[in-house]
């Protein structure tokens, strides 16, 4: 159980490109990354507006000449500093990703970058051959996915406990934007801009977050072919879509489907797995994420409870609270940026061997949830085909 002792000997000197005082997951970004120590706020550019993000800045502690108006000026000023920055995350919109990852990249420090890391494949393959010259890490937050009952179905299909995966379907539907919610929310608006989001959004603001989940359930599943359809139930999001429906095909002859959703009116988040074996089958919901059901056939349904003592030493060791008590969003993001932390540290030691065989969302996973959302384009605009996963 994680009990408030850092699980480093240091805190690494750490910033934000973005996240400021009108940024919801600036919070959540800033909650995580200081609630066990691992990190220490020191400097940021965290508003498109100069002034506003070095008051916002101040109001978080931040020195004054370490708000800075942009994130060239920042590295720049950071790099000269023997204090300076060691790790920096991006909480700015879609299309500034990968320009201000390689940067940072390139100004020698770690990374925590939003989804989705890019907009292309290619882009995608630059940041990842950079983080191995770089010898640093980029880990992408895709939040539930350090949710320790995920773990524990993990770890739980590893062991053959369902028997053969045949069948993975995920969904996350939600109904806030059934109607142009955008023509009165800037936050929202950026998202149904292509010149912003890139191609799609709901499968890459949405879908990537259970197709992580799910890859990190069952991690030796390899995607074959895939078929995807899409609609702009609000037309004016056209030529994105705020629904869609993906098919895919595995390599060892399992089927996977994906709903996702922004105009399923009534659903809260609608986020789940569901992982269905030979003999059993499993599905965790965001909505009640302390809750794993276990369904054997045959057998009356089981729901393994979070911080119980028959569980799986891995879903046990980041407990913050003993169960019976809610653990959600916030602990799971602050799980991932503990191992992010521990990923970085491992990194600039050059511990080859922790990072082996260290869990945490990162470059790859963020390669990985581009090319899905290439693909899924790619087949939705030639007619619904199918298409291999390339």
């Amino acid at each position: 159980m994680i009990n408030g002792i850092k699980p480093l000997d240091r805190s690494l000197r750490w910033g934000m490109v973005g996240g400021g005082g009108t940024s919801q997951i600036g919070y959540i970004h800033r909650s995580a990354a200081l609630r066990d120590g691992s990190f220490t706020l020191l400097a940021g550019a965290f508003d498109i507006d100069a002034e506003r993000g070095k008051t916002f800045g101040r109001s978080l502690g931040v020195a004054e000449d370490r708000c800075y108006p942009d994130y060239q000026t920042f590295f720049a000023e950071e790099a000269k500093r023997a204090d300076g920055i060691e790790a920096v995350s991006i909480a700015t919109p879609n299309n500034t990703h990968f320009a201000i990852c390689r940067a940072a990249l390139a100004a020698g420090l770690h990374v925590v970058c939003e989804k989705p890391l890019c907009f292309n494949t290619e882009e995608a393959r630059i940041l990842e051959d950079l983080c191995a010259r770089q010898r640093k890490i980029i880990g992408v937050t895709y939040g539930y996915a350090g949710h320790q009952l995920i773990h524990q179905a993990r770890e739980m299909i590893a062991a053959g406990l369902l028997g053969d995966i045949r069948i993975i379907n995920m969904s996350f539907a939600h109904g806030f934007h059934a109607e142009a919610v955008e023509l009165d929310n800037p936050s929202t608006k950026w998202r149904v801009d292509p010149r912003f989001v890139g191609p799609s959004y709901v499968l890459g603001d949405l879908a990537t977050h259970p197709l992580f989940i799910a890859e990190t359930m069952v991690p030796d599943l390899t995607i074959k072919r895939l078929m995807c359809c899409r609609q702009s139930f609000v037309k004016s999001r056209a030529p994105l879509e705020d629904n869609a429906y993906v098919l895919m095909e595995y390599d060892n002859g399992a089927v996977g489907s994906m709903w996702c959703s922004a105009v399923n009116c009534g659903s809260m988040h609608g986020q789940k797995v569901r992982v269905i074996g030979s003999k059993a089958s499993i599905e965790w919901w965001d909505e009640q994420p302390n809750q794993l059901r276990y369904e054997i056939q045959g057998e009356p349904v089981r729901i393994l409870e979070r911080g119980m003592p028959y569980l799986e030493p891995r879903a046990l060791a980041e407990d913050r609270i003993g169960g019976g008590h809610p653990e959600g969003l916030f602990e799971a993001w602050s799980n991932l940026y503990r191992r992010f932390a521990m990923a970085m540290d491992a990194s600039d030691r050059g511990d080859a061997k922790l990072l082996e065989n260290f869990w945490y969302p990162d470059v790859h996973a963020g390669l990985m949830g581009v090319r899905w959302v290439e693909n899924c384009v790619r087949s939705a605009d030639s007619g619904a085909s199918w298409v291999e996963f390339s």
